[in-house]
């Protein structure tokens, strides 16, 4: 039996950016980005570890507003056309850099990685990603948990608590429905923690969830084994924490692995740096740059001038910090086991879109890191729930309330800039439970029905985190205000229809197909005694 366990998790999240609308919508770059860019690289070292007979373990959480994007049949459809131009664009560039060697060398190998995601995404997934995920879970090698529905900020909404409800049952349904099978664990979002909620989490059947380590190590009573075991709370659900060396290393810009020299540098893009004509067949909107992901520089440090990118330099790099990070994880396992009774557990949770899209090399040093697991020893790779099945005699204690936000708390959600926007959720949560407790006392009829489902989608489309993470960081700032407007404009729409009994059928079947997030939704979810 190992000494210890290496839980690694991703979390895989995107908001709602699906814009049939129009025909090309700039924000939707960020799916088929994602996609391009982390799981289909993920899904290459999977298959690769396989064909090479390395058992491996991970536990990967899509968030269901991404599950639903990963199976709609107009973003898989745009996905390809994307792939399609980048190989175009990538062809392009092996042409204009043919009388520069090392450039050209470079553009081969974009237009080599961008043929090679189109194949793994059509062929090899048929397009559907979920597909291919639940093919590593079936072999037992991924361990697929869920999210709150639209990851909205728990601790936040939990003055109307049936909307709480909504976004964690609506989850484990939706996960159900696209998965085939319920839900071990939950992301919940930020890891972001209050007393209360895992007395939903425990109703919804989820055997465990993710907290900061603060929220461990300041427990009541406090844990004897603080971050290197997990805890179940009062409802009897186990919450484990996040490991502070192992965030550092690969979180941190400055000292961590991302920041060597030899990886590529994210920010030198050509998308900024060549003639916006050239570009322009490439860009989702009319004179605005974005990045393309062909990028031809390494860090080099911190000066605008880069020496160019060397890929066998940064698989050099990426295999030595991965055998680092083993290394340095085995040496606390060991320590920490000595002093317990059962195996400890090293948690390292990231968003999984860090690897492959920021950290170009970074799906390549996840392969590398469960291959030298694979190879045996004391430290093994594991999933919280085989963890949990192995060893279900564990401390008992109640998590702080806790974010692994800025400040470990709640003020990258609410501070100056976004406190106006929870008054107008609470208000649209209170009203959404007082209106489905009245229309449920009797039958109600097709169109009110839909009205109602629709009317659940749009709220909790507003109440996504993504919303207010933005505007704190003033990125796309002005999509964020509009996106959580136009919700809460249509939710509020949707209930004055159904208590006027004036629905619009064409306006309800018109947003249905904008916004078709959670086809089987269950508004009966809001009511606020749960009914």
């Amino acid at each position: 039996m190992a000494r210890g366990y290496l839980l690694l998790v991703l979390h895989a999240h995107l908001p709602y950016v699906r814009h049939p609308e129009f025909d090309r919508f700039l924000e939707e770059r960020w799916f088929f980005e994602a996609v391009t860019e982390t799981y289909i690289p993920l899904i290459k070292f999977f298959d690769q570890l396989r064909a090479e007979g390395k058992p491996f373990k991970l536990t990967l959480s899509i968030s269901p507003t991404l599950a639903n994007m990963m199976e709609d049949p107009l973003l898989r459809e745009r996905c390809t056309q994307h792939l399609d131009e980048l190989v175009t664009l990538a062809e392009r560039e092996c042409e204009r850099t043919k009388h520069w060697p090392d450039v050209n060398f470079l553009s081969q190998m974009y237009r080599r990685l961008f043929e090679e995601a189109r194949q793994t995404f059509v062929e090899r997934c048929g397009t559907r990603l979920v597909r291919v995920f639940q093919e590593f879970a079936d072999s037992g090698n991924l361990e697929i948990i869920t999210c709150a529905a639209t990851h909205g900020y728990l601790p936040l909404l939990s003055s109307e608590p049936h909307t709480v409800r909504a976004q964690v049952f609506t989850a484990v349904q939706e996960h159900e429905r696209i998965f085939g099978r319920k839900p071990k664990g939950m992301w919940v979002p930020e890891c972001a923690f209050y007393p209360g909620l895992d007395n939903i989490l425990a109703e919804a059947g989820i055997r465990y969830f993710f907290v900061d380590s603060h929220s461990i190590e300041h427990a009541e009573p406090k844990p004897l084994f603080g971050v290197s075991a997990p805890l179940y709370t009062p409802a009897g659900v186990a919450a484990f924490a996040r490991n502070q060396m192992t965030s550092k290393l690969v979180w941190s810009s400055k000292v961590g692995y991302p920041a060597d020299y030899n990886y590529r540098e994210y920010y030198r893009d050509i998308g900024f740096d060549l003639d916006q004509e050239y570009l322009e067949p490439y860009q989702y909107a009319k004179g605005v740059r974005t990045n393309t992901g062909i990028k031809y520089h390494r860090i080099t440090g911190t000066a605008h001038d880069k020496h160019l990118y060397n890929p066998d330099w940064a698989s050099e790099s990426a295999a030595k910090h991965a055998r680092d990070f083993v290394n340095r994880c085995r040496d606390q396992a060991g320590h920490a086991s000595s002093r317990m009774p059962f195996p400890s557990v090293i948690v390292s949770p990231y968003d999984a879109e860090l690897f492959g899209h920021w950290w170009f090399e970074g799906p390549q040093w996840i392969y590398h890191v469960l291959r030298e697991l694979a190879n045996g020893g004391d430290l093994a790779a594991s999933t919280p729930g085989d963890y949990l099945t192995s060893h279900p005699i564990q401390q008992k204690a109640m998590p702080t309330p806790s974010s692994w936000g800025k400040n470990g708390f709640n003020e990258h959600w609410v501070n100056p800039k976004t406190e106006w926007m929870w008054r107008l959720l609470h208000e649209a949560g209170y009203r959404m439970g007082q209106t489905v407790e009245r229309k449920t006392q009797a039958p109600i009829a097709r169109l009110e029905d839909r009205a109602l489902r629709q009317a659940g989608r749009e709220l909790m489309l507003a109440q996504s985190s993504d919303w207010p993470f933005m505007i704190t960081n003033g990125s796309t700032e002005e999509y964020a205000r509009r996106r959580f407007h136009d919700h809460l404009h249509r939710f509020h729409d949707l209930l004055d229809g159904v208590e006027n009994q004036q629905i619009e059928g064409t306006r309800l079947e018109a947003l249905e197909y904008m916004d078709a997030v959670f086809p089987e939704l269950d508004y009966r979810l809001f009511a606020p005694a749960g009914r």
